[in-house]
C-alpha cells in the first residue's frame, strides 16, 4: 500500500515545521515567490550538513507541503507555482 501525505506527516512532523520556517525565512528576505523543491533542499542541507543525522525526505510530497502552507497560511497564497495533480 503507498503511502498518502497525512500518513508521511504523521510519521515525520519535524519536516512541516522545518518547511514552514525556511518558507518564511525566503518571505522575510523579501522573495515574493518561492519554490518548494529549494525549501526541500534545505531541510536536506541542515539535516546532513550542520545536524549530520541521516534524515530522509520524500519528494513525493512536495508539492502536499506546499499546498498545506499555503492553507495554513491563506495570506501567502500564491507563492508556490503549482501544477495540476493527476493522482490527488
Amino acid at each position: 500500500m503507498k503511502e498518502t501525505f497525512e500518513q508521511y506527516q504523521e510519521r515525520n512532523p519535524r519536516i512541516y515545521k522545518e518547511f514552514v520556517h525556511y518558507t518564511h525565512e525566503m518571505l522575510v528576505a523579501g522573495q515574493t515567490k518561492v519554490g518548494a523543491k529549494s525549501v526541500f533542499e534545505r531541510i536536506r542541507w541542515e539535516s546532513k550538513i550542520k545536524r549530520n543525522d541521516q534524515f530522509k525526505v520524500n519528494n513525493n510530497f512536495t508539492a502536499d507541503y506546499a499546498r498545506k502552507f499555503e492553507k495554513d497560511f491563506p495570506h501567502f497564497e500564491g507563492i508556490f507555482e503549482k501544477r495540476l495533480c493527476k493522482n490527488r
